[in-house]
């Protein structure tokens, strides 16, 4: 057998990290995309040749196909691997390959899971593999020599079923993706369950609503409401900053703002403290620079402050929107300006009441087409459902020269320029944030 590998749709998040890990294993990496993105251009630069658009003709002597989820049956790669029997796995059943003989700490929940695990990544020493681009490395993937290993490990299609986790971290198990479970909330549930039984160590958030019921299964638990006290924002060159104490362990400082920030944090401290000294995790801790897309600053002086953050499940947008706020009001900022795309029909139907009532607190929402992921359009009533926000409609933002325009029809209809900006989804409004086509 060769060590060849060949990723179909290797310009997702998820499948490029697991092909730079390879790469640094030995292994000779090939992929290939629909279209090209500051993703494949970045893994063409770091030697992995990728072929845009896919085509049959990739498939050559390859051992293994691995394939995103994103890519359908009939896509050419993947007929021509079949016709030549070809090994051919998913990014969910490659994992156990991916994954052997590494000491996992693994990261699950349906809220701060990235976060988490490049918090964890600055105070276990390790190689990384998240579903993010961690500042500390600039990267989705950070290769150490050993066995430490951290992982993002992703629920959405039960995937973290198939890691092999030393240690397993749970932030929360708040219902979502539902439609892979049936809209089963027992097979959701079971999944997490069997997942957490998986680990050795295991640190769960206990007051989660599931994760409270789990009485018989040892875990080192945190119960955010009493065991971290003294949560305040800091501002450090004008940066935002958690400070919190945590148990009788101390004060710890961590980037990022908000409640949720000091939960993550604690979580990744309850973890680390079992491996390396609590004095070591404290000063390490200090190391996460935050993930691209996660409060991620953009631009930043007097008048305005630009922010671009992944939340698109209503509860993180909630919390994202509380932490845009107390941020604002620490740099003296009025006014705070949402710009949320919808992420999916299904998930933005699913969770409508919540998107409704998850903007309060905004002094402007400003509302983009729905960025839709490969489902039939549907028609969502956005002027109707949300109109006690007065909301804007734009079909896309562009950055020009320090102000965030608003087009539509092709036309700008408003220049934001002062005040928080914050852009909200997980679709491609960070790159129009950017000015990247």
């Amino acid at each position: 057998m060769s060590n060849k590998i060949h990723f179909i749709g290797i310009g997702g998040i998820g499948l490029s990290a697991l092909a730079r890990f390879l790469k640094k294993n030995g292994y000779e990496i090939t992929g290939s995309d629909m279209k090209s993105s500051p993703i494949t251009s970045t893994l063409q630069k770091e030697g992995i040749k990728v072929s845009i658009p896919q085509s049959a003709e990739n498939i050559t002597d390859q051992s293994i196909i691995i394939y995103s989820a994103a890519v359908k049956e009939d896509n050419p790669e993947i007929v021509e691997a079949k016709k030549r029997d070809m090994l051919l796995l998913s990014r969910k059943e490659a994992l156990p390959f991916i994954l052997k003989n590494k000491r996992v700490f693994a990261v699950a929940g349906a809220h701060g899971k990235s976060t988490t695990s490049a918090m964890l990544a600055s105070v276990i020493d390790g190689s990384v593999i998240i579903g993010a681009e961690s500042k500390q490395f600039n990267s989705n993937m950070h290769y150490k020599q050993g066995e430490n290993l951290i992982f993002e490990a992703d629920e959405s299609d039960a995937s973290f079923l198939n890691t092999n986790p030393y240690v397993a971290i749970v932030t929360n198990a708040e219902p979502e993706h539902m439609e892979y479970y049936d809209y089963d909330l027992e097979k959701f549930y079971d999944a997490y369950r069997t997942f957490i039984t998986k680990a050795k160590i295991r640190v769960i958030n206990a007051e989660d609503e599931f994760l409270s019921t789990l009485e018989d299964i040892e875990a080192i638990r945190l119960y955010p409401t009493k065991d971290i006290k003294d949560i305040k924002t800091i501002i450090i060159d004008n940066e935002p900053f958690t400070s919190f104490v945590l148990k009788d362990l101390g004060t710890f400082e961590v980037f990022g703002v908000g409640e949720h920030i000091a939960v993550n944090a604690s979580l990744t401290v309850l973890a680390a403290i079992t491996q390396n000294s609590l004095e070591d995790v404290r000063k390490n801790l200090k190391a996460y620079k935050g993930i691209k897309k996660r409060f991620d600053i953009l631009e930043i002086d007097s008048n305005h402050v630009v922010i671009d953050d992944y939340a698109h499940h209503p509860t993180e947008i909630k919390a994202t929107i509380k932490s845009a706020r107390k941020y604002a009001k620490l740099l003296g900022l009025k006014e705070v300006v949402a710009i949320w795309q919808p992420h999916k029909y299904s998930r933005t139907i699913d969770n409508l009441e919540k998107f409704k009532e998850c903007f309060e607190g905004i002094d402007k929402l400003v509302i983009l087409p729905v960025y839709n992921v490969g489902e039939k359009e549907k028609f969502i009533d956005f002027k109707n459902h949300f109109k006690r926000y007065h909301p804007l409609f734009a079909d896309k933002v562009c950055n020009l020269q320090g102000s965030i325009s608003l087009l539509k029809d092709q036309k700008r209809i408003e220049d934001l320029n002062n005040g928080l900006i914050i852009g909200l989804g997980a679709g491609d409004i960070t790159y129009q944030l950017r000015g990247i086509n």
